[in-house]
């Protein structure tokens, strides 16, 4: 289909660089104002107050052209879900939902929509346009929400003992939730007919149709201000931009393989500790990173879909890098993730896999970053705490679901303190207030705090964990998955490790990665890691020495804690 236009900037291929740079940040700022409506639509706490969500606008081809400052476990493993949609001929006024991790999706609670756009032939400076403009879909608005919860074996769909998908919840493939612009209420009904709370989750569903809405009126109104062909060649522009930037600065890093290999503390099923290998080399401007090696598909739910894998080694290749490259498909363009058919983070149905998004995406981080210290040593934190430390309470009879990623330490930096009290790796929610969460479920937090002297020594010192006691009160299940309970977040370069976290259950420790019915008046505490310090801890100034003594942090003049 051939496209003219009569404006001066459409009369060859290129976009000047101001008109270039103002619709880069409109395209972001469509992705900005997605986020916020689903925020601001969402009943549940874990979208509204959290904000454990993501959205992303996507061309005709499903590459990403912006993206919100959301989740990259969320953002990374989004290009999979349009890909999938594709496959099945998505027409306009369609809305796809799916949550499949072995079809776009990454677990299951993460329920993605994929909307295609096709705004219409409007625009300034449009003259003579094939009537089928009006019809072609010229992207994709997606949305992204960790939904509380999505069916399974226990409430909030975050089971410690699965050992196959269809334990953890109900199982989506791309499906029209809306088809020709009318609401497909069937599948809607067979939906929430298989989850717990179905009014909070129809109304959060709603959300995300608010969201995917609002970037088809968004762009609509970009082709209006700058043309049609000019907003549709600035999709290819703002993707090369970021693809040459990024492909600079891996050129900027010693040529070479890089090795390195961490370890999970059990699956769930077994408690032995689980291997995951890598080796990334860096040749020229490309980046290819190898998991050959790693465990292979585990009986227990820390299988991590490939689409995972990669979105974690895209956010640590981000934070190595310039962070002001903008991010989209061009970042991931240079960089290239293998692992085996049937292995631990490439794993064939029917694998459970709802800690794999979870915490097998944050071992995969530090395993890469500390492979890429040795390329970028001056770039590389200290481990952080390395776990999203996940908390689920809820009722069987699906009353109230409560999910909770909580905080801890970030690693130090070469020229800095790690934060505390964060989240860290491929997490980036927030906490839920406590008057929220007091509001909103039949919970009572007893403490919330920081934890002393939890963080590595160093030249530069580890962020501290957080602890976190609840009381519940009503009879509930209790699921958590957590790790760095055994093998502490380490330090570098000199720098001490971080401390381990704990779970306590009416005061006594539980694994790390349990489910367990409790009565009404339990106590569930959950302390966070502390971060790795970075150098050492001799080095440390007088001044930080006395501020640390101030915050109650530990110097090298106190007894071990």
């Amino acid at each position: 289909m051939t496209r003219e236009t009569n404006t001066e900037n459409d009369s060859d291929d290129s976009i000047d660089p101001v008109t270039l740079e103002v619709l880069r940040n409109q395209l972001e700022s469509v992705a900005e104002e997605m986020g916020q409506t689903l925020i601001r639509g969402a009943y549940s706490p874990n979208i509204k107050e959290r904000r454990d969500c993501s959205t992303a606008l996507f061309d005709a081809d499903g590459r990403m052209i912006a993206q919100a400052e959301h989740i990259p476990v969320h953002l990374g493993a989004m290009p999979a879900a349009v890909d999938a949609v594709l496959e099945y001929d998505p027409r306009p006024g369609d809305v796809f939902v799916l949550n499949d991790p072995f079809t776009g999706g990454t677990h299951l609670p993460d329920v993605t929509m994929v909307s295609p756009i096709a705004p219409g032939n409007s625009g300034a400076g449009e003259s003579e346009t094939d009537g089928d403009a009006a019809d072609e879909i010229v992207g994709f608005a997606v949305s992204r929400a960790h939904h509380a919860d999505v069916g399974g074996m226990t409430p909030g769909s975050m089971p410690a003992g699965a050992q196959e998908i269809y334990q953890e919840g109900l199982r989506l493939p791309p499906t029209r939730l809306v088809e020709g612009g009318e609401r497909r209420t069937d599948v809607q009904s067979l939906i929430l007919a298989n989850i717990r709370n179905p009014t909070e989750r129809r109304a959060d569903l709603r959300a995300q149709l608010a969201a995917n809405e609002r970037a088809e009126t968004r762009l609509a109104a970009l082709f209006e201000e700058h043309g049609r062909e000019t907003v549709l060649r600035g999709f290819d522009t703002v993707i090369d931009y970021s693809r040459e930037r990024i492909e600079d600065e891996i050129a900027a890093l010693p040529d070479g393989t890089y090795e390195a290999s961490d370890r999970l503390e059990g699956d769930g099923v077994t408690d032995d500790d689980i291997e995951i290998t890598v080796a990334v080399t860096i040749d020229g401007t490309t980046v290819d990173v190898d998991f050959a090696g790693s465990a292979g598909q585990l009986e227990g739910n820390l299988n991590a879909p490939i689409a995972v894998a990669k979105s974690a080694v895209y956010f640590v290749v981000r934070c190595i890098t310039d962070p002001e490259i903008p991010p989209n498909h061009g970042c991931y363009e240079p960089v290239s993730v293998h692992a085996p058919e049937g292995s631990l983070l490439n794993p064939e149905p029917p694998a459970a896999v709802v800690g794999g998004n979870v915490e097998t995406s944050q071992r995969v981080t530090d395993v890469v970053f500390t492979a890429l210290a040795g390329a970028a040593p001056e770039r590389v934190p200290a481990q952080g705490q390395g776990t999203m430390n996940n908390l689920t309470i809820g009722a069987r009879d699906g009353s109230f679901t409560y999910y909770e990623t909580i905080g801890g330490g970030f690693g130090a930096r070469a020229d800095r303190d790690g934060m505390d009290g964060v989240q860290v790796g491929m997490t980036n929610t927030l906490n839920t207030p406590i008057e929220s969460l007091e509001t909103e479920y039949p919970l009572r937090v007893e403490r919330y705090a920081l934890r002393p002297n939890s963080g590595g020594r160093g030249r530069f010192r580890g962020g501290l964990g957080l602890e976190r006691t609840v009381t519940v009160e009503t009879d509930a299940t209790v699921s958590l998955l957590t790790e760095r309970r055994r093998h502490a977040p380490k330090g570098v370069a000199g720098g001490e490790n971080g401390a381990l976290g704990e779970n306590l259950i009416d005061g006594e420790p539980v694994p790390a990665k349990t489910t367990v019915d409790v009565d009404a008046g339990a106590t569930v505490a959950v302390r966070t890691p502390g971060g790795g310090g970075h150098g050492e801890p001799n080095e440390r100034d007088a001044a930080a020495l006395e501020t640390d003594r101030a915050a109650g942090k530990r110097t090298e003049s106190d007894e071990e804690v």
